[in-house]
């Protein structure tokens, strides 16, 4: 698929299908976001991928929405914020560099015909409990990741002349 043809047809899913992921499109996925650009190249983050089935109980404990835990699996980007390149101004790049990855990820799984949705809004408290992370480790960002069972809908988008500013910040 054409890079711009994936960026088209990503959507964030709200419907999985129970079907199974197959081994080679989930390591497409994965290496996808190990090649994502990151601060120095430090790669201060980790992925976890959670197969659902069983632990729907436990996992929408960190998401309380029936939808999450629909897809086969979930997959949890993590930050190791002691691992990250950090700014002179005190900026940590860890949550960037987590990001990054976890867009590259995104965008492999559409590109491989796979569903996933960004979730922020999850408890923290709960994920740290559910996936025994350590104090060194930070959840920044969980995807249900499986076959969607709902077709992609119409996205409210701002225009360009919204979005870009050219040269300095102007009024």
């Amino acid at each position: 698929m054409d890079f711009f043809d994936v960026i088209q047809k990503r959507y964030s899913v709200r419907s999985y299908k129970r079907d199974p992921v197959e081994e080679h499109k989930l390591q497409r996925v994965l290496e996808a976001a190990l090649l994502a650009p990151t601060a120095a190249n430090r790669q201060p983050f980790k992925l976890i991928v959670i197969h659902t089935v069983g632990k729907e109980t436990e996992l929408r404990r960190i998401y309380d929405q029936a939808w999450f835990v629909q897809a086969p699996m979930i997959i949890c980007a993590c930050t190791i914020p002691n691992e990250a390149w950090v700014r002179r101004d005190g900026k940590n790049y860890s949550d960037i560099d987590a990001a990054i990855a976890m867009d590259h990820l995104v965008l492999a799984a559409t590109d491989v015909g796979l569903g996933t949705c960004w979730i922020a809004a999850f408890d923290p408290a709960a994920a740290r409990e559910v996936l025994g992370l350590p104090d060194s480790v930070e959840p920044i960002a969980f995807t249900p990741l499986g076959f969607a069972a709902n077709q992609f809908g119409t996205r409210r988008r701002k225009t360009l002349m919204e979005i870009v500013k050219h040269e300095r910040w102007q009024d």
